[in-house]
This record gives C-alpha cells, structure tokens and sequence, in this order.
C-alpha cells in the first residue's frame, strides 16, 4: 500500500458483513478513522488473468493495445475529468481518452464481473467506479494519479447501477441492481454506510442527491420516481422514500429528472414531455404549444445549469427553458396540461439519439460533451450567441452490438460491421479508424477475401439482414489519379464493387474456398449459395439446408477433397463439396437438386454422460466406506480387542439415479470446425453446453428422414466452467498452435495446443480473462493479424479490443498496416448498381420471374396469332360481303341465303312470341318490383347525395368549374358537431354570468366607498384632531418598526452578504447555468423507423383513436366541399338571373333597334344558354311521355343489337344502323337551342310585315318639329342601344371574371382535398393493420395484467411471512434475555467469596434427559443461527464444555455439607427453568425455520412472477414496436412541385430523396439573417466583457478605499460618541427608541374625554345661555305690561272721573251724535277685553 507505513495504524480491518455488525460486537473498541494519505495499490486490487496451475502459460500472454469501441447504448457511460480527459466503460475497463493526444489508459475491474457504472466527484479530484459481479466493490480513485483511494464494500449484490456525489462531495449514493436494489448512503472517506434501504422492486436508473438540500435524495427507473429524505428519527437517522404517484398521468419510466432549489422535481416522460413533481404528486404536465410534446421522444435527461433548464431528448434535440415559468406553471384546465415554449434549442442531427451530456470549462469556455446511442461522442456548444460554434463529432463508433468482425489476411486492417448499417475499416497498429461506408440496412456477416482472391488484401464481402451480399474494395486513395474536384484526404476509402442478392432474410455466414474459386453464402432462410469467384461473381446454385445457417467452413488445405461444412441452428451439420457451374447450370432455377449431401443430426449425450459420471461417483464412494471399514477391522485386531461381526447395517436408501432427459427444442450449434476429413468439433448452447463434441458423418446415408436421425459424437471433451457459459466462438492462430475461444460472457480463452490437434489432456489447461461485458458482451467474433502478432475481439456490448500476443512493443513501433493500392482505372469507373430496395428480387426470385415472364409471353404471343387469324378470316369474309355488294343485283346473293336453315329461325321467333306473351302476363309484378328497385336505388344512391356534380361553364371563355359529388354526412358526425356547439353555447353563458357577477361586485363596492366617503365628511374637528393625533402616534409606532425590521434587515443583510461572500475565484452561478442550459439546449428526434424505437403511452394508436380520427377527417373534407358547392351553386344562380336579365336585355334593345335604321343596328349579343350539365337535376324530371319514348329507344337498340349478333351478313352495316338515329334525331339540346333561334322570327316577321303600313301611312313630308321629335328619339334610341349593349357586355364579363376567380380558389381546394384524400387513404390502410393487430394487443395487455395481479398478491404474502418471521425473532430474543436474567439471579443468589459457587453451577448447567423430551434431530447450524446467538451465551457454551471436560464426577442430588439447603433448592428450580427456556428456544427456532423456508419459496415464486411479467412487458413492447413498423411500411404521398425540389446530385435530380429535407425560404433567410445578427451581438458581447473587466478593476480599486474611509469613519464615529455619551453606546438601539405607547394612549384617552365633556359644558352652557335670554324677554315683556296696565288704570281713574262729570250733565250728553259715543264704547271695550287677556298670559 502507497502513503502509509503501517496499514494497521491507519485504518481497521474492513469486516464483511454489513457495517451495523462490528459496534455491536465490539462496542468498547473506540473506531478508528483513516488517515487522509492512505492508498490502496492498484497491482494489488486489479483483477488477473486466471491461468491453470503447472501449465506454463505465461500470466502476460495477452497485453491490451486499444479499445476501438464504445458501449453507447448504456444509459450513461462517459464523464469528463478535466478539459481533455475523458471517461468511459468498456467492459471489464475504464478508459480514460485523452482527446488532445488520442492516447488511452486504462483501469481493470476488481473483480472481473465487468463495471456498472462510473461517477465524478464535485472536485474532480476523484471518480468512483461501480462494479458487477458477486458482493461488487465500489473503488474511489484518486485523480490524476489513478491510485485506488478508497474501497466501498456491502452495498449491493449483483452490480452497481447508479451512484452520485453530493453537492460538497462528502457522501455517495449508491443503488445496486436485480436482486436487492439496494440505496446506499456512503461516508465514502471513512468506507462505512451512514444509511441503506431498498429502493423500488424494479429496476432503478437513476440516485442523485438534491444540490441545494443535501438530506433530499430522488431515485427514478421503470414505472416509478422515488423521493426521498434523511429523517432523524427516535431510533436514529433513517431514509424515508416516498413514492411519486401519478394520478392521471399515464405510467411512465422516469429516465431523466432533476431536482429545483425549491423542493420541487422536473421529470420527462416516455411520449416526450415534462411533468413537474411537488409534495409526490403531478402538479403540471408541460407540454409545447399546440399540445405538441416538448420532445418526440424519451427525456433522456435534464440539467439545471445557471437558472436555466437544459433538457436532452431521444429526438436529437437540446432545449432550453425558462425555469422560472417552469417552476411557477399551474394547471389551467382538466386536462393538466399547460403549454410552454424553449427559449432556445439545438439540434444536434437528425439521426442522433442523445443520452447523456456532461459539461467541461475549457479555458473559461463552458464545454458539453455528450453520448449518442447511435454511436458517436459529440462536442457542443450551448452558449446560443452569435460566436456558437456547430455541433462537432468528435468520434463515431457502431452503435449496439458488433454483428461480424475480419482481418486482413496480409496487413493490419481489420473490417466489422453492425446492424447500425456500418461497415468500418480499422488500423489496429495506428489504432485508428481509417473509413466508414453507410448502406440502407445493416449488415450481419463479413469476410476479408484471402490472397488467393485478392493478392493485395483489399477485397472484403460483406453480408445484410436484408439477403444481399455486397463485395467492396479497401483502397489507398493516393494511389489514384487526381481527378477534378476532388481532395485525396481519407487515409483508406471503400468502394462498392458488385451487389447481388442470393437470400430472402440476413445472411449469417460467408466463405470463400481454399482456392478461392467458390464463395458461399449462407442465411436464415435456409439455403446455401455458391458464386463463382472470378472479376465479377457469378451465382452457381443453391442448396437448401435444414435449419437456419449458423456458420460455413471449407476444409483446410490439409484435406484432399475440397468439401464444405455447413452448420445450422438447430442441430444440424451437413457436408456437401463443391458444386462446378458447368454441370450445375440450370434453366428454371438456381436450385442444385443433385449435390451429394451428408448429414449429421445432433443427439443430446449430456445427460447420458452426467449419468455415468454420478454412478462412477456413488461406487466410488461405496468403495471408500468399505476400505474404511476394514482399515478400522485392521487397527481393532491390533490392539486385541474381539471385533464381533456385527450384522450388516441395512444400507442407506440411496437417492434415486436421474432419469435420461432429451431437451425438446436442439440446443442451438454455436460453432464448429473440422478436424479431419469428415470429421469435425461442435460447441453447443443451451442444456447441451459444457462440452466440445467430435463428430463424424455417417458413410450411410438415408436422406428420406433426416428429421428423425439421432447422430451422436464419438468423442466429448468437457470444457471448464461452461455449463452456463458456453463457447460462442472459436478461432486458431496461424500456426495453429494456439485456440482461441470467446465465450457467452464476453470472456476470452486461450488454449495451447502441443500436437496441433484438441485432446482431453490439451485442453485443461488454458489461460482466461474476462474483457468485455459480463452480461451482454458476448465475443462476437474473434481473430489473430496474419502474423500472430495481434489478436482482435469484438462483442455484443459495442467494444472492440486489439491484444498484443506475446510481442514486444518495441517491435511494435517499427510496424506499419499497408492500405492495398487502387485497381487502375478505378477513378475512371461508374460506380456499381447497388439494391437499396429491401424487397428487392433475390438471384432465385428474379430468375424465376423472368422465367414466368417469358411462359406468359409465349403464351400471349400464341394468343395473338390465332386472334390475327381470326381477324384475317372476318376481312376475309368482309371481302366477300363487299364483293358480293359489288355484283348486279341478279348475281348478289340474297340474306336467306347466307342462312344455312330458315326453320331454325322461324322456331326461334315463335318461341320469343311465346315468351313475350308470358311477360306480358307477369308485367304488373314486374312494374311494382321495378318502381322498389327505384326507390332502392333512389334511396342508396340519390338520397344520400348531398351534392351531385354541377359543371358551370363561362360565358365567353373556355373556362368551367364544378361542384365536389359530395355524400350526406352520417347522424354519429351531426350528434358530434351538436356536442360541440352545446359546449360553446353553455361557455359562453358562463361567460356572461361571470361578468354579470363582477359588473354587480364592482356595484357595491361602489356603494361602499360611496358610503364611507360620507362618514368621513362628517367627523368633527375635534374628532379628526384626535384621529390626527392617534395617526401621528401610529405613525411614530411605525416609524419605530421600520427602524427595528430596517435595522435588523440590515443586519440579516449584512450577514447574508457575508455569508454569501464569494471567494477569489468564485464562479457566478447564474452565469455557469446560463451557459449550461445555452449548451444543451439540443433534443433527440428518435425516429419511428428506428429498430429500438419505443412506442410511448399516448402514442400507441388503436382502432378508436384510428376511426375517430377518420371521421374527425372526414367532417373537414365534407366542411370544406360543402362551402364550395353552395359558392358555386350561388355562380350557377347568378347565370340563371343574369340569363334572365340578358333576355329581358335583349328584348328591350329588339324594341329600341326596331325605330333605327338598319345601318345604325349595332350586332345583338348572344343569349347565354344553360349547359344539361350545369342543371343535372332534370335528368330525374321525367312524365309518360318520355319514358315511352326512352322504351322505344331501348327495344329498337336491343333489337338492332340481337339482328347484328344473329346475322353476320349485316355486320357491314352495323356502324350505320348504330349512328342512324344520331342522325335522324338530334339531341334534346340542340332542338332546344334550334327552337330557341327559331323563336324570335315570327316577331321579325311582323315587323318588317308592319313597317310597309307605316311607310304608306307617312307619305306626306314630316314638318320640322316632326323631324326635330324624331331626331331626339334617334338620338335616345342610339343612346339606349348603346347603354343596353354595354350592360350585357359588363354581365357577361363580370360573370366569367366571377368564375375564374372561384376556380382559381377551387383548384387550391382541390390540392388541399387531394392532400386531405392521401392522408385518409393513409389513415383507412393504417386502421386495418389496427384492426389485425387489436385481438392480439388486448391478449398480451390481459396478460400483464393478470401477472401484476399475481404479483401483487405474492407480495401480500412475502410480507405476511416477514412479518411472522420478525414476531419469531423477536420472541427469541425475548427468551435469550430471559436465560441470560436467570443467569444473573442465580449469581446474585451466590453472594460473594461462595465456596460452593463451583458446584452450583455445574448443577445447573448440567445438561439432563428430561421426561417426554423430544428428540433433537443433529442438523449444521445455520448462519443465521450463529449470528443471532449473544457474546454471553456462547461464553457460558465455553464455559460448560470447559467444566464438562473435567474428570470430576459430582452428585446433584445431595446437597453438600455447610452448602445452604435453600440456595441449594434454588439452584435446582433455576435448572428446571433452564431446561424448560432451552426447550422453548428450540421450538421457536425451529418455527422460525420452516417460516424461512416457506418465505425463500415463496420468493422463488415470486421472481418467477417478476420474470414472466418481464417477459409479458417485453412481449407487449415488442408487439408495439412490430404494429409500429408495420404502419411504416405504410406509404405516405407527399405532393411537391418541380420548382421546390432543389437537391440535386451532380445536377441531376436524384432518385432517392430520402436524405433530402424540406425546407422554407423565410427561415433560411431567417438563418442567414441570424448569422449576422450573431456576429454583431459577438462584438457587443466583446465589447460587454472589455467594459466589465475594466470595471471589474476599478469596483477592486474602490473596495480598498471604502475599507480605508469606512475604518476612519468607524474611528471618527467612536470619538463623537466618548465626546458626547462619554461611553460608546448601540446607536441602533438609540435609534429604535421610541414613545411611551400606554403614555401616549392615555392621553389620547384623556382628550377624548375632555372633549365629551367640553361639549356637554358647552352644551348646558348654551342651554342656560337661551332660559336667561328668555327670562330677560319675559321679564321685559312683564314690565311693559306692567306699565301699560299703569297706564290703562290712570286711564280709567280718569275715564271714570270723566265718567262721574258726563253723569252731572246728562242733558248735554243727549244732545251730540249717537254712534259716535257707541264706536268709541265698544273700542274701549275691546281694549280692555285684550289688555285682560295679555295679563293672563304674562
């Protein structure tokens, strides 16, 4: 070990079982930690070749030299450790591929079970590599010196799936695969488990921490995401998961997700789409507009990368979105979809399928490298400016697994292919591939031609899964002459020399033979062709075999005869020479039906031998017990004791021999060679492996029922473990002195060969080493250089590895492959017809085709003799008829005479009288049934055209238009557009009571403010005085608060800011996910032909989804046919009005040109007249009339036709009768048009008849005013002949210019109808593959069904089992705690310094035969068992064996002398107790047992479940991807005009436009204006970082001055505050002071309450204000009074004085007026009356 003297001090031994075990065991030891420096040595740790002991084989004989490959179809396999180094899985290695220097290292496995997966620490520092295998190791290496740093151990079974590093790099994450998935949780630095849990019960692809929450953790994988959480329980840490449900969504395999800074979790979707997770749940599926999905794919992954989400796709494409509205998206309706468009995206290439990407900085520049599972690694840019550069390809590999592989039989080239469609050519000295040739289908079989064939080794035939077999040229391009145009820059270029097709399926086997003469060809279709080798090959023949061609191979050169061993698949191996051309050539077919054959069928002997072997062992064994038995008879004489013969023990039922088994289905040849002459070396698969069988043919042959023949191999030589891993391949070195096997599990074997011949003893020995994958990398080919320098594997997991044998590798360097020269004249040469067409004729087919053709065309031309002997013979008789014609009448023959027999004919028209008469009879039922007939077909036909065929014609022009025959559509198509306006109409009601609702809302908000407003208005003063002041106090409370939460966001500011701190080299975040998301803004566009396609969910179409698309179709179609026809009936109308209107036209310029002259007459225009076309409906206008007349049409035609067949004399004048009535009736037409012209004459007529009369009238000479009157109505008349002849005109021309212009819009309906026929053409042929495919598809979804069902019910019980078993331990220990309390009483019981405590305890652990106790069967105890038992208990097991041991011999039964009688009582029930727990134990042990057992077959069941569920899974995928291709071989038509097409080759128009791509103007115009939009934005962006790096310096600059001025500042600050406070004081705390609150409170209260008072002081003021006003009145009021009554009294005094005077004169009193002295008596009443009032009321 490297970096530590002493393992020991550094680190403690690793235990191997889980970590949880070593504190329990050991809790006083104190752990230790391991040191930071310590290492693992790598020679130490990699595994080895395994070589058998005392061979002699050297441990180096094979020596890696490169890795060609590339396993891009795992889901993630490449890491970048710095800006050129990259990591990979190849196998059983990681290779690190400098990709400045093209240099590569590697790293072997551990444990040589291959790697799972491989991950890079945050730091770079180090990566992880997860391996495979039995308990796999997880190493951590350090990086770049490559030493192991640390081993992870325990943390899965099988094979290590997923693992990622957490944000800070100090824990791993784990999962394993099949059986345990088990989630890990690593402190990988001190190797030990923080946390483990199961996963999910299927496969997991994905763990990842949360980078923003390092105890969040997200597994994904098949049909399940999984979230999870580091959760500190009572009982300690543990991981919670919860599962994510899906709801509505449709299950998918979660593939790729990653994890917001919220919590939240973006997932794609098999159909492409984006689902984001919160709280376990589906919150959105976001979807691209239109409901397009945001890739046409698998989301193969998605990335964060500066505030930007990157997602990846199967389609090819990188997009990038903003994860801001991502993370804000909300559902919108029921359908949970919400629509989002990229900002960017990139595409990477149409036929790329993207898997993984990882991003680099290259000198400040952020780099993305990413996986394409069709094979290529590909550099990009993501940074979207105007400065990004292209996607660039940096390496292209095959892409799944390597079908064939060959080397070059005189240099160091090598040429494999691959069902990619690939072949490459490889130099393994420069290590460096040197061309790629591409082909329509991929290829399954290769083969270097030898030096016999090609002497400068540049020929090579390669076989395809379509049958065609193509021969091409390996070249050196500089060896061609410079042609114009073009550069020589390849290092090696190919060349198609000949293709030909001798196979109807994938050829499997290609050989040449020793001479080179014959190539043979073999295939799955089981034939064998032959080919003449020669310049260009020629097809000899076929033989047909029995079984699908596994492999082909001549005899050596060793051999006399030159013979051909064919093996096939199932069992069969054949022999058959070689065929000659001559006398093989055939006519009909290539078939060669007389080539001597021999055949050998395999019969299964495995199990035969596997028989004998058991029996040899069992008297083996019989035989050692005997030799036993008397050894011991032997040693007992010895010593003199008598040996009594004892009788024989009965024998032990010995287990029954197995019976003979015969697998029902061969175990399929894997390969085979020949030994000698008819004989010959198989390895087979299945039941049948482990063995190499030597075979040999039977010299009798009987061909009549080789199905039934039982061969088997004289010879068997079992190989070493090869029972589950057969050999696949079989290869021997030149010298043939070395065998070379791969085998199933990509491991490599190699065998040295003394004799040159294989033997028992020979091949126990070898030397193997495991390379490719373990799982899939089954050697595919294997083969040394010519040389036997060098060795070349190639496997099923996409790898190819080149081995040094046992060479120097200074020899190496002096090496050098030579690319073959050119053929002269090659440059000049057209370039060979290739068969693009998969279904292309093979050489068979096409030779009997043509063979059928050329029968057929015989046959045709012997037809077309005796037709033209027929016709000679009719002119012939024509001649005659013409002559006879010719003759006079006397010499003519008459038409009796031409009859051989007049009775015949008169018996035929006395029979046709006859029958005519019977019809006549039945013709009343004949009608009836013919008007049924009519309504039938009215009915079918008539009632259900919605629009018949309308043909409107111009006027003056040629041009017509028509309307679409267009069918009514069904009631299911009415009821679906009636659903829809419902919807609209109960929408829109929505709509409206919605708004009603806000209108009403904003109502009474209205009337709220409106409300308020008014209490405000009337506040007093006082009261809004009080209001202001609780405002200022609020106010003042508030400022308060914001200087409390300003300070302390202040403070939280500053901490954040410091916490946030970046360092001197900090990146910004933002900035790196910018360019990140820039960068992966790509998808994957995985195409629908694609073999691994994989038809998603919402994708897979049925035959509703088909029909309602159909129909959904067809309403359009009918939509849009509907609305032309009513626009063209509308045409057809207007005609008919403006027919009409001409007419009338016509008529009033007839009267007008009547008065003019006939010199002044200008031409009458034409009426238009309606076409029978444009009024069809007339045809079904009909009376009685016209139908006798069209029955009388009918018989005379039937007639006509009955005398030409019954007379052959009047042939002559067939063509005359036929044309007569043509003649002699015209068509209904043109007796209309001719009425319609004959119409208007009689007017004529009479005018003309008329205009005598009035010149004989006006004889006499007008007057002036008669001349001047008529004058004016010339002049009117010229005016309204004028006027009247231009309106019809502009009619005519506004019609026809009404025409054109709705044909022009019918025919750009008619190639949108055409396009929409297509299309439902496509979508009718596609609904009937549906309709096939729908009974099988519903079986297999049954299935799956029905097994997730079992499966889960399985699962109740596994669990039920558990939880017994659980219940069970449990009680163990319960009763282990109980033995061990016992234990404890009884030393308690002891007391201390007892000197019986010796024999007290043997009393009680003496072990007695108690009464009734069962017998314990003796069976090995368990891991398990010996697990469960305590420290203590195995101590006191110690102990008793310790004490039972002793000679004492003691009496239990009698307690002891001065032994305490109770104690010893005691000790005695303490026995019974323990005897009666041991037996308890042991019940509960054995419970616990057989719940064991009965759960480990449960769980067999249960993956036996999970198997066929499997299976049923795939079976159900695979059906979807047959039905999917299926419905490509569909064709699609695609109308395009010749101006659009603009790929050209060569400049010509290709045939194959398959890699064309349609594409618009507006967006290459776009493009190119793009182009310089970006170079603009590339300056501004210079100009941009020009600026911030100058600002960068001078923001530095002023950091360092604030430092300064805030230090001096701070300085100042304290003075001011020791001159001030005389202390330093917290003037935060200062300035948060604020007011008494209750103070102020109260004071507000007290102002209230003065203002109450004041107002009810001020109040009763007043009051008392108005009582003293009013009593100053009253009082004013009373003393008025006073003085009035004062007055009124003197008054009276002096009234009644005057009175008493008036009394003393009466006579004067008398004398005066009367009512004088009365008014002034009632005044002086009333005033008093009033006066006596006012002094009431005062």
């Amino acid at each position: 070990m490297e970096g530590a003297p002493d393992a020991e001090d550094d680190v403690e031994e690793q235990p191997d079982t889980e970590v949880s075990s070593e504190p329990e065991k050991k809790p006083e030891k104190v752990e230790k930690k391991i040191s930071e420096t310590f290492y693992y040595n790598y020679e130490d740790l990699c595994s080895r070749p395994f070589v058998t002991e005392d061979s002699g084989i050297p441990i180096n004989l094979l020596t890696l030299e490169h890795s060609f490959g590339y396993d891009c179809m795992r889901t993630v396999n490449l890491s970048m450790m710095d800006s050129q180094t990259l990591l990979y899985i190849a196998g059983n290695y990681v290779v690190l591929l400098d990709l400045k220097a093209k240099s590569q290292s590697y790293l072997r496995s551990s444990s040589n079970g291959g790697i799972g997966v491989i991950t890079a620490h945050p730091t770079k520092q180090y990566f992880a590599v997860g391996e495979k295998g039995r308990k796999p190791n997880l190493i951590i290496y350090e990086y770049p010196s490559l030493r192991p740093y640390r081993i992870l151990r325990g943390g899965t079974e099988e094979a290590y799936v997923s693992a990622d590093f957490n944000n800070s790099g100090t824990l791993l994450a784990s999962v394993g695969s099949s059986p345990d998935y088990m989630l890990t949780i690593w402190d990988w630095k001190q190797e030990k488990i923080v946390l483990r849990s199961k996963a999910f019960s299927q496969d997991v692809y994905k763990v990842t921490f949360s980078p923003d929450n390092e105890e969040q953790l997200t597994t994904s994988g098949t049909g399940h995401i999984k979230f999870w959480k580091m959760a500190l329980t009572f009982t300690g840490l543990k991981l919670q998961g919860a599962l994510g449900r899906f709801g509505k969504t449709a299950v998918t395999d979660v593939i790729g997700y990653v994890e917001l800074p919220d919590g939240k979790v973006i997932s794609g979707a098999e159909w492409g789409n984006l689902l984001l997770w919160e709280g376990g749940l589906i919150k959105v599926e976001l979807c691209r507009t239109g409901r397009k999905p945001c890739h046409s794919g698998p989301v193969s992954q998605l990335i964060l990368d500066e505030g930007e989400l990157v997602t990846v796709g199967k389609d090819g494409f990188i997009r990038v979105w903003d994860i801001e509205a991502v993370d804000a998206a909300d559902t919108v309706d029921e359908t949970g979809l919400l629509e989002i468009e990229p900002m960017n995206e990139l595409l990477v290439g149409k036929t790329v399928n993207l898997s993984f990407m990882v991003k680099i900085h290259d000198r400040g520049q952020p780099i993305w490298y990413a996986q394409d599972a069709n094979g290529a690694l590909w550099k990009l840019d993501l940074t979207f400016t105007n400065i990004t550069h292209d996607p660039e390809c940096l390496y292209t590999f095959h892409s799944g697994k390597i079908e064939a592989m060959s080397v070059s039989p005189v240099t160091y080239l090598m040429a494999t292919t691959a069902l990619d469609r690939s072949v490459r050519i490889y130099d393994f000295i420069s290590k460096s591939q040197l061309s790629e040739m591409k082909f329509k289908q991929g290829g399954t079989a290769l083969t270097w031609a030898p030096r016999v064939v090609n002497p400068k080794g540049g020929l090579i035939a390669v076989g395809f899964e379509d049958g065609v077999v193509r021969i091409i040229e390996v070249y050196d391009p500089k060896g061609l002459a410079i042609v114009a145009g073009r550069a020589n820059i390849g290092k090696a270029e190919m060349n198609l020399k000949q293709a030909f097709k001798p196979h109807t399926t994938a050829v499997t086997a290609l050989a040449y033979e020793r001479n080179g003469d014959v190539l043979a060809t073999g295939s799955k279709d089981k034939t064998v062709f032959f080919f003449a080798v020669e310049d260009k090959y020629e097809p000899i023949g076929f033989i047909c075999v029995p079984g699908p061609v596994q492999a082909l191979q001549w005899s050596p050169p060793s051999h006399v005869k030159s013979t051909l061993l064919i093996l096939c698949e199932n069992g069969f191996a054949l022999q058959v020479p070689t065929p000659h051309p001559e006398e093989e050539s055939t006519v009909s077919t290539y078939e060669i039906k007389n080539l001597p054959t021999q055949c050998f069928h395999f019969y299964s002997i495995k199990s035969r031998i596997k028989l004998e072997e058991e029996i040899a062992r069992r008297e083996e064994k019989r035989k050692e017990k005997e030799k036993a038995k008397l050894e011991w008879i032997k040693q007992q004489q010895e010593m003199g004791t008598e040996v009594e013969e004892e009788p024989e023990e009965e024998s032990e039922e010995e287990e029954p021999l197995p019976p003979l088994y015969i697998p029902e289905e061969p175990s399929p040849i894997l390969c085979g060679f020949y030994s000698t002459p008819g004989k010959f070396w198989l390895s087979l698969g299945g039941y049948d492996s482990g063995f190499l069988y030597h075979c040999t043919f039977s010299p009798n042959e009987h061909q009549d029922d080789i199905e039934k023949r039982q061969d088997e191999p004289f010879e068997v030589i079992p190989m070493e473990e090869t029972d589950d891993n057969p050999i696949h391949q079989i290869s021997f070195c030149t010298s043939r002195l070395l065998m070379f096997c791969g085998m199933q599990n990509g491991a490599l074997r190699v065998y040295p060969l003394r004799d040159k011949d294989l033997s028992a003893n020979t091949l126990k020995e070898y030397w193997s080493f495991n390379v490719h994958d373990n799982d899939y990398g089954q050697i595919r080919g294997i083969s040394s250089s010519y040389d036997d320098r060098f060795l070349i594997t190639c496997g099923g997991d996409g790898n190819i590895f080149a081995f040094n044998i046992l060479s120097p590798e200074a020899v190496h360097k002096e090496l050098k492959a030579k690319i073959p020269s050119p053929r002269s004249g090659l440059e000049k040469e057209k370039a060979a017809e290739d068969i693009e067409d998969p279904n292309a004729y093979s050489i068979e087919k096409a030779r009997q085709r043509k063979e059928y053709e050329q029968i057929m065309k015989e046959a045709e031309d012997k037809k077309n003799k005796k037709r033209e002997e027929i016709s000679a013979l009719r002119q012939e008789f024509l001649s005659l008829l013409r002559k006879n014609q010719e003759l006079p009448k006397h010499m003519q023959l008459h038409r009796e005479q031409y009859e051989m027999d007049h009775r015949i004919f008169e018996e035929l028209d006395r029979q046709k009288a006859q029958r005519i008469q019977l019809v006549q009879k039945e013709m009343a039922w004949e009608q009836e049934k013919q008007l049924i007939g009519l309504r039938k077909l009215q009915n079918r036909f008539r009632d259900s055209l919605e629009f018949d065929t309308v043909i409107v014609h111009a006027i003056q022009s040629d041009h017509k238009i028509s309307t679409y025959r267009l069918l009514a559509l069904s009631e299911k198509c009415y009821q679906d557009k009636q659903r829809e306006t419902w919807k609209k109409t109960v929408l829109k009601q929505e709509w409206k009571e919605t708004e009603q609702n806000d209108i009403m809302s904003e109502g009474m908000e209205g009337e709220s403010e409106a409300e308020k407003r008014k209490k405000s208005e009337a506040r007093t003063v006082t009261t809004r005085l009080i209001e202001s002041q609780r405002e200022r106090i609020k106010k003042i409370m508030e400022k308060s608060d914001k200087i409390k939460a300003k300070i302390m966001k202040r403070k939280e500011e500053w901490e954040e800011l410091y916490k946030n701190k970046p360092s001197d080299d900090y990146e910004n975040p933002k900035d790196a996910q910018d360019i990140k998301e820039a960068q992966e803004n790509m998808g994957d566009y995985k195409l629908k032909t694609a073999a691994d396609y994989k038809v998603p969910e919402h994708k897979r179409m049925n035959t509703e989804k088909k029909m309602v698309q159909l129909a959904s179709l067809e309403v359009l179609i009918h939509e849009k046919k509907a609305n032309m026809n009513k626009q063209i009936m509308s045409l057809r109308d207007l005609k008919v009005s403006i027919i009409d209107e001409i007419k009338c036209l016509v008529q009033e310029l007839k009267s007008v040109q009547a008065a003019l002259d006939l010199s002044e007459k200008l031409p009458v225009p034409p009426v238009p007249q309606l076409h029978p076309e444009e009024v069809p409906e007339k045809k079904f206008q009909f009376d009685s009339d016209i139908l006798m007349k069209f029955k009388h049409e009918q018989e005379a035609k039937r007639k006509l036709h009955e005398q030409l067949e019954g007379s052959p004399s009047l042939g002559v004048f067939k063509e005359r009768f036929l044309h007569g009535p043509s003649i002699r009736e015209p068509e209904p037409m043109s007796r209309a048009t001719s009425v319609r012209s004959i119409k208007p004459a009689p007017s004529v007529v009479t005018e003309q008849a008329k205009q005598p009369k009035v010149f004989e009238i006006e004889k006499a000479e007008p007057t002036e005013m008669e001349l001047e009157v008529l004058q004016r109505e010339k002049i009117r008349n010229l005016y309204l002949q004028e006027t009247l002849i231009k309106r019809i005109n502009a009619l005519v021309i506004n019609f026809d210019a009404e025409l054109r212009f709705l044909r022009h819009m019918k025919l750009k309906l008619d190639v949108q109808m055409k396009c929409a026929d297509l299309c439902h053409v496509t979508w009718f042929e596609e609904l009937l593959l549906l309709k096939n495919f729908e009974k099988h598809e519903d079986l297999l979804q049954g299935r799956v069904n029905t097994l997730l069902s079992e499966q889960k019910a399985m699962q109740q019980k596994l669990n039920n089992y558990h939880a017994q078993m659980e219940d069970r331990k449990h009680e163990i220990a319960r009763l282990q705690d109980c033995e061990k309390a016992l234990y404890a009483t009884f030393h308690a019981s002891l007391g201390e310094n007892n000197k019986f405590a010796r024999f007290l305890t043997k009393v009680l652990k003496k072990k007695i035969k108690r009464i009734k106790k069962k017998e314990v069967v003796k069976e090995a105890e368990e891991e398990d068992e010996s697990e469960e038992e305590s420290e203590e208990e195995s101590s006191l097991e110690s102990d008793e064996e310790d004490s039972g041991s002793e000679d004492e011999v003691f009496d239990d039964s009698v307690c002891p002398k001065n032994c305490d009688e109770a104690l010893f009582q005691n000790t005695i029930q303490l026995r019974e107790k323990r005897l009666d727990l041991e037996e308890a134990l042991i019940e509960e042990k054995k419970v616990a047992d057989n719940l064991r057992k009965e759960y480990d077959a449960l769980a067999k069941k249960a993956k036996v479940i999970e198997a066929s569920l499997d299976t049923a899974v795939g079976e159900l995928e695979t059906f979807q991807r047959e039905k999917q291709q299926k419905l490509n071989e569909l064709h699609v038509a695609v109308p395009l005009k010749l101006h659009q097409v603009e790929y050209l080759v060569n400049g010509e128009i290709p045939n194959d436009f398959s890699q064309a791509l349609v594409f618009t103007n507006q967006s290459l115009e776009y493009l190119q204006k793009r182009i310089v939009d970006l170079q603009n934005e590339k300056i501004m962006q210079r100009e941009i970082f020009k600026k911030a790096r100058q600002q960068h310096k001078q923001l530095l600059q002023d950091k360092k001055e604030m430092e300064t001025k805030i230090q001096r500042l701070e300085e100042k600050c304290n003075q001011l505050m020791m001159t001030k406070f005389g202390r330093l004081v917290d003037l935060e705390a200062l300035q948060a002071h604020s007011i008494n609150t209750r103070l102020e409170e109260l004071k507000v209260q007290m102002m209230e309450k003065e203002h109450v008072h004041s107002q009810e002081l001020k109040e009763w003021e007043e009051r008392i204000l108005d009582l003293r006003q009013q009593l100053m009145m009253l009082t004013k009021e009373n003393t008025s009074k006073l003085q009035q009554l004062n007055q009124f009294c003197l008054e009276k005094q002096r009234l009644e004085t005057k009175l008493d005077s008036l009394k003393n004169d009466l006579g004067a009193e008398f004398q005066g007026p009367r009512s004088t002295e009365t008014m002034e008596e009632a005044k002086l009443e009333s005033q008093l009356t009033c006066k006596a009032r006012l002094s009431d009321t005062s």
